[in-house]
């Protein structure tokens, strides 16, 4: 294990210095919304660069201490997902989700024993997103190398902690009496403590899957449930229908279709909506409604789905795509697609398709039934980290369907010229 004074050198020289600074170049030639999020990028791992200039010179300090010195970090990663978030329709998404679902790698300061393969977890957790950048712009100059200085970073960043940290960060021996701290080249010092610390200052990152708990762990105390309200019947929508609501979208005379009312009925503290904006349907926070239905769409247009509960959307034409985000035991059934049809952070969910749909893609899915058409048997189905997918095909004209399982366990051999992976037969193919 190195030394702790040259270890934070080497952080920031190595990994801050070297492989980030050819990610934010990289990033800043392609400009726009990916420039812009990788600032955000930049101001996380100098957060971190500054926490760790701290916590290899003192020894561990107090929750209080430790959790403002984490603040920097968590806030700064919260805005890379928020900026992902308010940026869905961004040309762009794809490499703003690549780095928002890897970004939580920084959590590394919080993992113990082994935070070398939290990092390698994220990386992970990002190359569906990746895959998705080389494919779409693999004509394009300067996307590639952007994928890669990105992996790269976070690869020799997990390097760097094995190396370093091997067992978990590795605090320094000095006490930390107080007072202000001020890292080099971080410009303020930080402040003596607040009255009180918000918990909800780590624990409302937007971190796909159990990851977000990397963070609450921090805030583990004999407290934590002291600041808990009781939730009373009037707060529970299946006690109090007058908390339920939705809309539908109903065809109008001329060209432009529009919702046939707009929708103000609030699900906990989010609007439910079901709207046209721009060329992007969003349909969002339904909860209980079995009855959408999107009339007269247009083959440029997109439709968004997310945070719905038991329902139902019926898409009427033609268009381009479909994505469904983060919804449970919803189903949706349309006409054709241009491109695809995309599940994503879903659970016990349903899709219909009554014309031809090139591409379905599944990512971190639980229980999807997949019902196809006649003129959707060529269908491209890529699927990851996913669990209880079936494919329903059509018997001929008979209206009846054959049920097909997507492998979820595979067999990997070593052949004479690399690896050879078949589905294994417990998962019934």
């Amino acid at each position: 294990m190195a030394d702790l004074a040259t270890s934070a050198l080497e952080f920031e020289q190595e990994i801050v210095g070297v492989y980030l600074a050819q990610f934010l170049k990289a990033a800043q030639q392609l400009g726009g919304d990916i420039a812009e999020h990788a600032n955000l990028v930049e101001q996380a791992f100098s957060a971190q660069k500054t926490f760790l200039q701290f916590a290899t010179k003192y020894s561990q300090p107090g929750d209080d201490i430790l959790q403002r010195l984490l603040k920097n970090t968590a806030n700064a990663i919260s805005e890379i997902q928020s900026y992902r978030e308010k940026r869905r329709s961004s040309p762009f998404f794809n490499h703003l989700s690549a780095v928002s679902e890897s970004i939580p790698a920084l959590a590394w300061v919080t993992v113990t024993p082994t935070p070398g393969p939290h990092i390698k977890e994220m990386n992970d957790a990002g190359q569906f997103y990746t895959n998705r950048v080389l494919k779409d712009f693999k004509d394009k100059q300067g996307h590639a190398e952007w994928v890669k200085f990105w992996v790269t970073t976070l690869t020799e960043l997990q390097a760097y902690v094995k190396k370093n940290h091997t067992t978990g960060l590795v605090w320094g021996k000095e006490t930390f009496t107080g007072g202000a701290f001020c890292a080099r080249g971080s410009g303020p010092p930080i402040p003596p403590p607040p009255p009180a610390f918000q918990l909800g200052d780590i624990e409302n990152l937007n971190v796909s899957d159990e990851r977000s708990a990397l963070f609450a762990s921090l805030n583990k105390g004999e407290d934590i449930t002291s600041g808990l309200k009781p939730v009373t019947a009037a707060m529970q929508t299946h006690k109090n229908p007058s908390l339920r609501g939705g809309s539908t979208v109903a065809e109008k005379q001329g060209s432009t279709p529009v919702a046939s009312k707009q929708t103000t009925t609030v699900t906990g503290t989010k609007p439910a909506k079901c709207q046209l904006e721009g060329k992007k349907w969003v349909v969002e926070n339904q909860i209980g409604q079995k009855s959408l239905t999107i009339d007269k769409v247009e083959m440029n247009q997109v439709i968004y789905m997310f945070g719905c509960k038991d329902s139902v959307l019926t898409v009427k034409g033609k268009l381009n795509s479909i994505v469904i985000d983060s919804c449970v035991k919803t189903a949706v059934v349309f006409d054709s697609l241009v491109a695809s049809v995309e599940f994503v952070n879903t659970r016990d969910c349903q899709m219909q398709v009554l014309g031809k749909v090139p591409t379905i893609t599944i990512d971190k899915v639980d229980g999807l039934q997949i019902f196809l058409s006649k003129d959707s048997l060529e269908v491209e189905i890529i699927s990851s980290k996913s669990s209880a997918l079936n494919v329903m095909v059509p018997k001929g004209e008979s209206g009846e369907f054959s049920e097909w399982p997507i492998p979820e366990q595979f067999k990997t051999l070593v052949g004479t010229k690399g690896l050879v992976t078949t589905p294994t037969e417990t998962v019934g193919v």
